[in-house]
């Protein structure tokens, strides 16, 4: 069933209110049921229509959601957030293009979304998976689907249970019950049979938040202040915990000076020292002899004083941490705010934290990419930690969107997620994906929690993202198979 005939104005309307539904379904809006309305009027839009009118309405359906979704990334390069919304519509429109115009459409666009979110999480400058399906569908009953397939996996099911809803209200049962009945079988195996881990021990756990305002810059920031405020705000953790976690960049150390013969190891030391347990901080450090170029990283100070295990980061921020084609770009309005890049790191995502055990650890960014979390659960932690900054943006669209991403990365890995943040979000996330604890923007705060440590692999910590690109790939082209088929049918006397 088409939508009726309507003026190219009119469709472009329509798409971009859609998205906006989908939008909506997002944090901080947080109205997930929005997603499957928003879907279903996609659909609606796309059936029936030609190859060129699919792609421009499924192209201004994804600027209606990304427009409101990712505007975080104004404060990040505002020249880049316009192009980013209109590339990534664009594989939304290439995903609608390609589907089938009939009814086959039902099945194949959810593989077909499946197959445009891998490459949005990926391309260009290592992607961008923020403002997804599934960060919308975190809160919602569909969740657990992710502990299967991860954010891909539960991406796809949203549009199949939006497909379902759509074929039911076109009333052609031979479609709308055999898919929803597919997503039955998917959401009952996730919830009830896909292993999620178990629990070998707890860990008391103390995570720092400074707070301070936001929407401040590290070259605008007065030297130490940040740290400062979690020395300060540290005053408040009670000796008996078992780790103390600051966030990402709280000390930032310049050349030739290094964190290990800084004045501020020394204070994290005595920290450490009078709590009785060991303190993971996060520090930026210019690379010796590379001028230009720094480390973002993890370091455990022990409570003797010795620096324990190390972890730098991976995945770097573009436009934040590094400045993607520097030759080109630095002429653009905000590139100084980027004068200097990166050096990624190459190690798995742990720390060795004796006597605790080894602990999985996502700085930041990494978090809305299931592969890190993955990595570090893969690799034996026993619980990820999330020290993160997010200082530098306005409101909270960044923020709840990465709570959000906490909350898939616990479920996918069947492990609590503790993520510190120095002006907030810092929370506690169980291992099912529940928030147990979230601070309030910029309050200075120390939470104490007790959280599970947990080993086993789920089936997303094994297999990853691979197997659902692939079953992608496989939905599109049966379906386009059999439209064929059926269009060939129909031209046979």
């Amino acid at each position: 069933m088409p939508a009726p005939n309507l003026r190219p104005w009119q469709a472009g309307l329509a798409a971009v209110g859609g998205g906006v539904a989908v939008a909506l379904a997002l944090p901080p809006w947080g109205w997930w049921p929005l997603a499957v309305p928003g879907l279903v009027v996609l659909d609606a839009l796309i059936a029936g229509q030609p190859r060129w009118a699919r792609f421009w309405r499924g192209w201004w359906f994804g600027v209606g959601w990304l427009a409101p979704g990712m505007v975080w990334m104004v404060f990040l390069t505002a020249p880049g957030y316009p192009v980013a919304v209109a590339t990534y519509a664009t594989y939304l429109g290439l995903a609608c293009a390609v589907v089938p115009a009939g009814r086959w459409r039902w099945v194949a666009l959810p593989g077909a979304v499946i197959v445009a979110d891998a490459v949005r999480f990926s391309f260009p400058f290592g992607g961008v998976p923020l403002a997804s399906l599934a960060i919308g569908q975190a809160a919602g009953p569909l969740a657990p689907v992710a502990r299967m397939g991860g954010a891909l996996a539960l991406g796809g099911v949203t549009v199949a249970v939006a497909m379902a809803v759509r074929a039911a209200w076109a009333r052609d049962w031979g479609f709308a019950a055999p898919i929803g009945a597919a997503v039955a079988v998917v959401l009952v195996t996730a919830a009830w049979v896909a292993p999620r881990g178990h629990q070998v021990g707890t860990m008391r756990v103390a995570l720092v938040q400074g707070g301070g305002p936001q929407g401040t810059h590290a070259v605008n920031d007065v030297p130490g202040a940040v740290y400062q405020r979690h020395l300060a705000a540290s005053e408040q953790v009670p000796a008996g915990v078992d780790l103390v976690v600051w966030p990402e960049n709280v000390i930032d150390i310049s050349a030739p000076d290094t964190f290990a013969t800084s004045t501020e190891r020394a204070g994290v030391a005595d920290l450490a020292r009078r709590v009785g347990a060991p303190v993971a901080v996060g520090v930026t450090e210019d690379v010796l002899g590379e001028p230009g170029r720094f480390l973002n990283y993890q370091q455990v100070v022990n409570p003797d004083g010795s620096l324990g295990a190390r972890y730098v980061k991976v995945r770097r921020v573009p436009f934040g941490e590094y400045l993607p084609l520097r030759w080109l770009i630095k002429h653009l309005p905000g590139a100084d705010l980027v004068p200097h890049d990166a050096v990624s790191g190459k190690a798995p995502a742990v720390l060795d934290t004796p006597p605790i055990g080894r602990l999985g650890v996502i700085i930041s960014w990494e978090v809305f990419f299931g592969g890190r979390a993955r990595d570090g659960a893969g690799h034996g932690g026993l619980v990820v930690l999330n020290p993160t900054n997010g200082s530098s943006y306005r409101g909270t669209i960044l923020q709840t969107q990465q709570v959000a991403s906490s909350r898939l990365r616990a479920i996918e890995t069947g492990r609590w997620v503790a993520q510190v943040a120095p002006t907030g979000f810092t929370a506690v996330v169980t291992s099912q994906g529940g928030v147990v604890v979230r601070s309030a923007v910029s309050e200075r705060r120390v939470i104490v929690e007790t959280v599970g440590l947990r080993a086993g692999t789920t089936w997303y910590v094994r297999v990853g993202d691979k197997p659902v690109v692939a079953l992608g790939l496989v939905l599109i082209a049966v379906a386009r198979a059999l439209d064929r088929r059926r269009l060939t049918a129909r031209s046979t006397p």
